[in-house]
């Protein structure tokens, strides 16, 4: 299995790690053209307005919208999945319906780590907030995963798996396991069409 990283910005190299770790084939993605070479796409965290440009610069945001890999955001990579985000007229990806609010957890000294609960998991998982969005909404389809102080922070959506933490800054492989369990599913839908 082949899990493709968005390259342009953020944490990739811990993505990099912590796909590896769990067994997977780690693939930095910097052209458009080698989406095609992999089973599932992670967008890291960083900045969601300088990875929306080199996005938008390199190609990515057509091509993305128009795909059907499952993909996991992280942190900034939420952000730009989600459909809608607070003071935003739209939304990049448009790929969770969920409504994000940027910086929900104060700011850079704020960073705090948690232990969280995942519905459906019997492992916790441990989370790194820095700057973080919240999703402020989720919609009918969406499955909320996990929350903090009342606040959703995971979510997911068919082919899509959103958080809003770093989960690569720690030891926990828990989203990690779980995305690429989700890209095994996917690949069992499409071989048995």
């Amino acid at each position: 299995m082949k899990i493709g990283i968005l390259a342009l910005q953020g944490a990739v190299r811990e993505h990099h790690r912590m796909v590896e770790a769990c067994g997977g084939e780690a693939v930095l993605i910097r052209k458009v053209e080698t989406l095609s070479e992999i089973d599932g796409l992670i967008l890291p965290g960083g900045e969601s307005t300088a990875i929306r440009r080199l996005m938008d610069r390199y190609g990515f945001t057509e091509a993305l919208r128009s795909s059907g890999l499952p993909m996991f955001g992280t942190c900034a990579g939420v952000i730009l999945l989600a459909k809608e985000v607070v003071g935003q007229e739209t939304g990049h990806l448009n790929k969770l319906d969920i409504t994000v609010e940027r910086n929900s957890f104060g700011r850079q000294v704020d960073s705090f780590e948690v232990e969280l609960e995942v519905r459906g998991l019997e492992e916790r998982a441990l989370a790194v907030f820095i700057r973080a969005p919240h999703i402020a909404v989720a919609g009918n389809d969406v499955q909320v995963l996990s929350e903090v102080d009342g606040k959703i922070v995971a979510v997911r959506s068919d082919r899509h798996l959103g958080i809003s933490f770093h989960p690569e800054l720690t030891d926990s492989l828990v989203f990690h396991k779980y995305f690429m369990d989700m890209v095994k599913e996917n690949i069992s839908k499409k071989m048995s069409v």
